[in-house]
């Protein structure tokens, strides 16, 4: 586990988190394209426990993501990538947007995660 990841999650979740077992593979990680007005892709499935990292890439304007109900949060720079870590407890569907506005569109921008046993 990469230190800054590790120190990220105790900051953000006031946790200590153990080392990965051997044979553990870690995160699972999703790349999301944001660009006026999508993401890319704008739906997908994990599995609740399982840990995940996305990684958000902006091609044209700043823009942001927010799954409030995952405690999901982040702004990523034009042209640039940002990485989120979660770990879904809750069984469901839910909605995510855009946080940063990007324009016009920025109301349409939104995306959906579905949390599976």
């Amino acid at each position: 586990m990469k230190l800054k990841s590790f120190l990220r999650t105790v900051l953000l979740w006031g946790i200590v988190v153990s080392p990965l077992a051997a044979g553990d593979q870690g995160p699972r990680t999703i790349s999301i394209t944001a660009q006026r007005f999508s993401f890319e892709p704008n739906e997908i499935t994990v599995k609740k426990g399982e840990p995940v990292t996305l990684v958000i890439h902006s091609k044209d304007v700043s823009h942001g993501l927010a799954i409030e109900d995952l405690g999901v949060r982040t702004i990523v720079k034009k042209g640039q990538s940002a990485e989120v870590s979660f770990t879904p407890d809750t069984v469901g569907t839910f909605q995510g947007k855009c946080a940063h506005f990007c324009g016009s569109g920025h109301g349409s921008m939104t995306m959906t995660v579905h949390v599976t046993e």
